[in-house]
């Protein structure tokens, strides 16, 4: 996904990195509320980058329109690099698709680096008689419309790993919104709805316990966490994928010298064995890229499910 680069490299000295210096604490903004993966990674990132910067990082959840309020205090706040965005696939991919928004996150903000991917994981009830990918396949095709899956929300990252997974998969699913996760995984495990693709961290424990079963995982290679676990594409749905990913962003004006800076800080601490093993506990994977690639990526992911977004007819009030 990104070229892995050592930790060597990305803490060489250069000119750029030499002029900028934090000269009182950073913001950082996460813009979901407390709890979730957004605020759990910005606090990971803040709490690494603090003595690497030699200033105090602060976490301020700023929570509204799926991530879009907060992302919008970043794009509208001083460039000086001291404000900065716990940006995701939401704010960059999944809102620009499903929202009207007044700023385009991508060209209003500097992509600073990657931080993590959130797999997600396709579950099922314990006793769902379908114990494959495959088998839920052909169960939805004799069933046309009856087999159900729940999400988060309409719009919502478990959703649209749904529908495209129906889509890729040609299969005809009934879409159940909740108000939030944990409603859903309720229901999941009270056998009311058939399946879920919901993110690894929050599912795990329930597969753990036997509550669910997991049938596949959304990432191009199988998860550490869940070895057993097949691919949905290695599992019969090839160019299936769909991962939650988190990079830090801050203002589009932002000096280069404090871009530049930040980058090299961000890549080196994600880079850490220490931290990515943190990662690895909550289920995530790490991310490490140069700007462009990461600009790239952010880029193509929000064509991918704004495409998906408008071919399945899929809007905030559906």
């Amino acid at each position: 996904m990104f070229q892995r680069r050592s930790l060597f490299a990305a803490l060489l000295p250069s000119p750029a990195l030499a002029q900028w210096v934090p000269d009182r604490s950073i913001r950082m903004v996460a813009p979901f509320a407390a709890g979730g993966a957004s605020d759990l990674i910005a606090r990971m990132v803040a709490e690494e980058m603090t003595p690497l910067l030699g200033q105090q990082v602060v976490v301020e959840n700023r929570t509204g329109a799926g991530g879009s309020v907060g992302t919008e205090a970043v794009v509208r706040a001083r460039p000086d690099g001291l404000t900065l965005l716990m940006g995701s696939q939401a704010t960059h991919a999944t809102n620009p698709a499903l929202q009207k928004l007044s700023f385009d996150p991508i060209a209003d903000l500097a992509g600073i680096g990657p931080v993590a991917g959130v797999p997600a994981v396709m579950v099922v009830p314990a006793d769902l008689p379908a114990r494959t990918l495959a088998e839920f396949i052909a169960m939805a095709k004799a069933r046309p419309g009856a087999v159900t899956y729940g999400s988060a929300g309409i719009g919502a990252s478990t959703h649209l790993a749904g529908a495209l997974l129906a889509q890729l998969a040609g299969i005809e699913l009934q879409h159940v919104p909740y108000r939030g996760t944990a409603l859903a995984m309720q229901d999941l495990i009270a056998g009311r709805i058939n399946m879920m693709m919901d993110t690894l961290p929050t599912a795990l424990p329930h597969i753990q316990g036997g509550r669910i079963r997991a049938l596949a995982v959304s990432t191009t290679a199988r998860n550490p966490t869940l070895p057993d676990v097949p691919t949905v594409a290695e599992a019969g749905v090839p160019g299936y994928e769909a991962l939650n990913w988190y990079g830090l962003y801050a203002p589009a004006a932002t000096p280069e010298a404090a871009v530049a800076r930040l980058n090299a800080v961000l890549a080196a601490l994600v880079a850490r064995p220490a931290f990515q093993a943190r990662l690895a506990a909550q289920g995530m994977l790490p991310m490490v890229g140069d700007r462009a690639a990461f600009t790239a990526y952010a880029t193509a992911d929000r064509q991918r499910w704004t495409d998906l977004v408008r071919s399945a007819n899929i809007t905030p009030a559906d």
